[in-house]
């Protein structure tokens, strides 16, 4: 048994806070009945309408969260430091909940977290070639020389050849002496931006992933999140296929 605001809020239905308030409003009803009690439990048998409309519970869940530094992607930490689930609410706390790939520690932005293991999978298989778009500030003045040998390939990880989809030079900092860079990836390997960039010799100073796929950080603030709808997680499937 689930509160109902919760079924709302997993159902992408709404947030929790507006579910409380469509719940107030008389705009739910349960098994045909209209229910406005806050606490009110149900289970996956009832029937559940809002403003008429019946809702499907949601068997998976599927979030976007935009990360702050300072945060493991992981469930645990055995240095004790926070962990991702850390920014969910309370609610999600017995829901086995894991990210969808990794941000290191002193990265920020986009993250996605599910309990849907197929999805987890095609999203961080390296041959669905899902694209990664990341903003980085790097120390010193990156000449267009340095950007055509970022775009044409750099050499990481014991002869690792790494080649991003696309690299573009956004600000040049003269004052502040820093480089402002997106580059965009279609693979995901160990802080590979960062080793990228130390490749040219220009070390990271700060580092956030603003794109997956095509979900952005629009409306969601750092430290916060919202669900994904039904047609992005349908679209980010379609996207997961084989590239050819």
């Amino acid at each position: 048994m689930e509160r109902l605001q919760k079924i709302l809020a997993h159902a992408n239905i709404a947030s929790r806070r507006k579910s409380e308030e469509i719940i107030s409003e008389g705009r739910v009803k349960v098994n045909g009945v209209v229910v406005t009690e806050l606490g009110f439990k149900v289970d996956k048998n009832d029937k559940i309408e809002v403003d008429g409309k019946l809702i499907e519970m949601a068997q998976h869940l599927y979030f976007l969260l935009n990360k702050p530094t300072g945060y493991v992607s992981t469930t645990s930490d055995e240095k004790n430091r926070k962990t991702v689930l850390d920014l969910l609410g309370k609610e999600f706390k017995d829901i086995r909940l894991y990210p969808v790939g990794r941000l290191d520690f002193d990265t920020a932005g986009i993250l996605l977290l599910t309990n849907d293991g197929e999805f987890t999978n095609l999203m961080t298989h390296p041959e669905h070639e899902i694209e990664k778009e990341y903003l980085c500030r790097v120390e010193g003045i990156v000449i267009r020389k340095q950007i055509v040998q970022l775009r044409n390939g750099v050499i990481i990880d014991d002869g690792y050849l790494a080649i991003p989809k696309e690299v573009r030079l956004l600000e040049l900092d003269k004052a502040f002496q820093t480089t402002l860079i997106s580059i965009t990836l279609a693979e995901g390997k160990n802080k590979q931006v960062r080793k990228m960039m130390d490749a040219i010799g220009h070390p990271v100073k700060k580092l956030t992933r603003v794109r997956y796929d095509f979900l952005t950080l629009e409306g969601v603030e750092r430290g916060s999140y919202r669900f994904l709808k039904i047609h992005e997680v349908k679209k980010l499937y379609a996207h997961s296929q084989p590239k050819k």
